[in-house]
């Protein structure tokens, strides 16, 4: 039998301090300035010169999308759609500047999701030691270019730029006062972690692109997250399988109850297998759903785990969610979706388990 993980509630153990450290950067990384389009006394750098993380794929139609160009002609019509959204895609970067602007593509929220998350950019800053939120960047309607902040100390600090969370990006830009440095960093050691699956997954309703509990555990365990959420489909397709096995993670978190409900019992065992004739030996997380209306899935989906651990899969495991948001009521924005208290509690659940399973920890 492989081991079941049990979920276990950990409070997080971030530092309490916030007095500004000073990055270490390294001048082959410092990015050119002829690279920048100065603008009156702002020099614009654009994202796909310093890159982002997060993304799997490097063979995308354009830049900021999630799944390879060739997936057009393999997933479904809504599927392709939202891999053109830039879930999970953050920039990490360091800069002395003093003031610190963004340009994106902007858009508008949803009747149950706020704007600032479904198409806005968040910023944080590494103070000692973890990374602290600074300042959310709020979209227009189309392209939105803004000063986010000022009177930062002008000393080389590391900053860490989240992308929308259901908004296309075609461009995007950072910007700094003429004269200020700007130096690429390195993405953090180790293999990325891989999440797939629906809307919750892909951010859905967190009020900024830094709450859903996919980013806040790469904050956490300082590790590249690729996200491969997509709302209402996250249905444990074949094509999928195929597409997430070409990928190389330390874990996979297999999260689809929502999407596929009882169905699950008979889609994911053939879904694990495309991936595990590439990968046979990755760490894969299954995640009950939380709502008690998906107790038969949960149901269905811990046989499975079952039946394929008995049958020799030693690198499979099982989280159940019962508590997983809480049981107070005051974790969703409509009884389905976390707020950002409810994806906090999520990665509160996650955090130990996903932890075990990355090899070097």
């Amino acid at each position: 039998m492989g081991f079941r993980l049990r979920s276990v509630m950990f409070a997080s153990a971030l530092l309490c301090a916030f007095s500004t450290g000073q990055a270490q950067v390294q001048e082959n990384t410092l990015i050119s300035r002829a690279e920048a389009k100065v603008d009156s006394s702002i020099a614009w750098y654009d994202v796909e010169k310093i890159g982002v993380e997060g993304k799997g794929w490097n063979d995308t139609e354009s830049y900021y999308d999630r799944l390879p160009a060739r997936a057009r002609d393999l997933v479904r019509k809504p599927v392709w759609e939202l891999s053109r959204d830039a879930t999970g895609l953050c920039v990490r970067f360091a800069s002395d500047a003093k003031a610190i602007g963004v340009a994106w593509d902007g858009g508008d929220g949803m009747p149950h999701m706020a704007a600032t998350g479904k198409s806005g950019v968040d910023l944080y800053v590494k103070r000692d030691g973890a990374w602290r939120f600074l300042r959310v960047g709020k979209p227009g309607m189309q392209r939105t270019a803004l000063k986010l902040i000022d009177e930062l100390p002008g000393v080389p600090t590391e900053y860490l730029l989240y992308l929308p969370l259901y908004n296309q990006v075609t461009n995007a830009e950072i910007g700094v006062p003429v004269g200020a440095k700007l130096w690429r960093l390195q993405q953090p050691p180790g293999r990325p972690i891989v999440f797939y699956g629906t809307s919750i997954t892909q951010g859905g309703c967190a009020s900024r692109p830094g709450m859903p509990h996919t980013a806040i555990l790469g904050r956490w365990l300082d590790r590249e997250i690729i996200n491969l959420g997509f709302s209402g489909n996250g249905r444990l397709e074949p094509e999928m399988a195929g597409l997430l096995a070409e990928l190389d993670p330390e874990v996979y978190v297999i999260d689809c109850i929502p999407n596929v409900s009882e169905r699950i019992g008979e889609l994911i065992a053939p879904f694990l297998k495309i991936i595990r004739e590439k990968r046979p030996e990755t760490s894969i997380l299954l995640v009950e759903d939380v709502r008690p209306a998906d107790s038969t899935a949960n149901r269905l989906l811990r046989e499975a785990w079952r039946t394929l651990v008995d049958g020799g899969d030693k690198n499979l495991y099982y989280l159940e969610a019962v508590g997983m948001i809480g049981a107070d009521g005051e974790a969703t924005v409509d009884g389905r979706h976390p707020s950002d208290l409810g994806f906090m509690r999520m990665a509160e659940w996650l955090r130990r388990p996903i932890g075990v399973l990355l090899k070097d920890r």
